[in-house]
């Protein structure tokens, strides 16, 4: 059992701390920054709560965050009241953050001035993953910091890799929103096709799902997706923030993502049309206006 703080108790962070105590079975602070969430929280999971993130980072062994966006991150580790005040020698932190690798970097150095671990560690698996306990989470920072808390990720979490030091876990996050980004245009285009051709889509994809053109988005969304219902996951809003993040990375760095940018003004479109807050397989109510 370890001491544990977890600040950000949105529809990801609320089950990744309750995993940690029911099961990791270790003592868990909370912060949110709308402490009616905290409350419930703690009422669920018997926890308890904190006003502030460096009073929900005094004393513990592990703090855990997982919030919006770079700023957000800043706020609750560096600003007035943040955790990295907080934190005693030795903890570790872990930022499941979606952020950049500059922000990354710049609280890796910022940690390791204070006397502490630093690991970006972002997840993938949405929703549904972190209610069930089966994220994968791809981590960035010095390997004895990542040797001491994956057993506590391992609450949450199906595959825990560490990747390279700093910024490694956000850059391999960004890899996988790349990816993501092409497979469902891809699949939006082969259900409209599908479509306009007259066929079965759910016949079609029952055959390909067996075939060199299964994905995951395809087992989970296509049905959905030929129905209309796009509610199911990941919000455009969010995922248009990471591609955000991907796409400045790479002007970076060099590296050319020509699909990738496409797919982001897809989604600007899809967000013109009131979708937002739809799910990032709503790339087909773009094709089918």
């Amino acid at each position: 059992m370890a001491k544990v703080a977890f600040l950000g108790l949105g529809v990801m962070g609320f089950p990744m701390a309750g995993h940690l105590v029911a099961k990791g079975g270790h003592e868990v602070t909370v912060f949110n920054r709308t402490p009616a969430k905290a409350d419930a929280w703690a009422e669920k999971f018997g926890g308890r709560t904190a006003a502030t993130p460096e009073s929900a980072a005094e004393g513990q062994d592990f703090v855990m965050a997982c919030v919006g966006n770079d700023d957000d991150l800043r706020a609750v580790t560096i600003g007035a009241g943040g955790a990295f005040a907080g934190m005693k020698p030795g903890a570790v932190f872990v930022d499941h953050t979606t952020a950049s690798a500059q922000v990354a970097r710049e609280l890796d150095a910022e940690a390791t001035r204070r006397g502490f671990g630093f690991l970006d560690a972002p997840v993938s698996g949405g929703q549904a993953g972190a209610e069930n306990g089966l994220l994968t989470v791809m981590c960035g920072g010095a390997e004895d910091a990542y040797t001491r808390a994956e057993p506590i990720i391992a609450a949450y979490a199906r595959m825990c890799k560490r990747l390279g030091p700093a910024g490694a876990g956000q850059l391999t996050k960004m890899v996988n929103q790349i990816c993501i980004a092409g497979l469902i245009e891809g699949l939006s285009e082969g259900i409209h096709f599908a479509k306009k051709a007259g066929l079965d889509v759910n016949a079609v994809v029952e055959v390909i799902s067996k075939g060199a053109a299964q994905s995951w988005q395809m087992e989970n969304h296509s049905r959905t997706m030929s129905e209309g219902k796009f509610d199911f996951g990941f919000a455009v809003e969010w995922m248009r923030k990471d591609l955000s993040i991907c796409i400045s990375e790479a002007r970076r760095n060099g590296a050319s993502l020509p699909v990738t940018s496409l797919v982001d003004a897809f989604y600007a479109e899809v967000e013109k049309m009131g979708g937002s807050r739809w799910d990032t397989s709503s790339l087909l109510a773009r094709l089918e206006r």
